[in-house]
């Protein structure tokens, strides 16, 4: 598997804002046991702990988080050593949210777009981390794969990039997933509706000289190692 870049498409920088103001400080409250007590384990049928098991296997000593959501997982890791944390997302409030939460890593929040070059050091970090955030980002997985791109140049040589991500073909999709699929997708929640496990498969394999990809319902779970 060869590393490389695919191309970048622009992408309607509204459609990016008006995603991001869905999480505001009410829907974070209430995000973890709505996302991960019932709709992961219930709708997308992948157990939060198989998502912790991808954190405590590729987190790193110097990490950036991408679309930290809660800080969920970040806060529940057993975490022999501190990581030196970098918190990115475009919108304040949940950088605010998970930064308070993880205050114990003293976390440095930046506030950026990930379909754009990130504002952090480049090949230094031990691992960069993108869990529940690709189904949420405009575009199809060929456009919005450029994240990949922009997370492995902030990774050293043999750094790990993983998370998680909804995926709507080639995966087991139920029937109460695939409608709660689609009312996200025209309330501009989810932009997953052609979303592919193939497609996944293809930009992990463009960015990454080798990876683990492993599907639990519809919900796919990778790490990669940055060449």
């Amino acid at each position: 598997m060869a590393a490389g870049t695919a191309e970048e498409r622009p992408l309607d920088p509204e459609a990016v804002e008006g995603q991001q103001a869905v999480y505001g400080r009410w829907t974070l409250a209430g995000y973890d046991v709505a996302v991960w007590g019932l709709i992961a384990p219930l709708v997308w049928r992948c157990p939060r702990r198989e998502v912790l098991r991808n954190y405590q296997r590729n987190l790193g000593r110097r990490h950036v988080e991408l679309g930290p959501g809660t800080g969920y997982f970040l806060a529940h890791c057993e975490l022999p050593i501190l990581p030196r944390v970098t918190l990115v997302d475009l919108n304040p409030e949940m950088l605010r949210h998970a930064s308070q939460r993880l205050r114990h890593l003293h976390p440095t929040p930046v506030r950026a777009n990930v379909l754009e070059p990130l504002p952090v050091p480049r090949r230094e970090h031990d691992s960069v981390a993108l869990n529940f955030l690709l189904h949420c980002v405009p575009g199809n997985l060929t456009t919005k794969g450029v994240v990949f791109g922009h997370a492995a140049a902030a990774s050293r040589p043999g750094g790990r990039v993983f998370g998680s991500t909804v995926l709507a073909k080639g995966v087991p999709v139920s029937m109460r997933a695939r409608r709660l699929v689609r009312l996200y997708n025209a309330r501009g929640i989810f932009h997953n509706a052609d979303d592919s496990l193939e497609d996944l498969r293809a930009q992990l394999d463009t960015y990454f000289v080798e990876y683990e990809l492993t599907v639990r319902g519809c919900v796919a779970i990778f790490a990669g190692t940055v060449g």
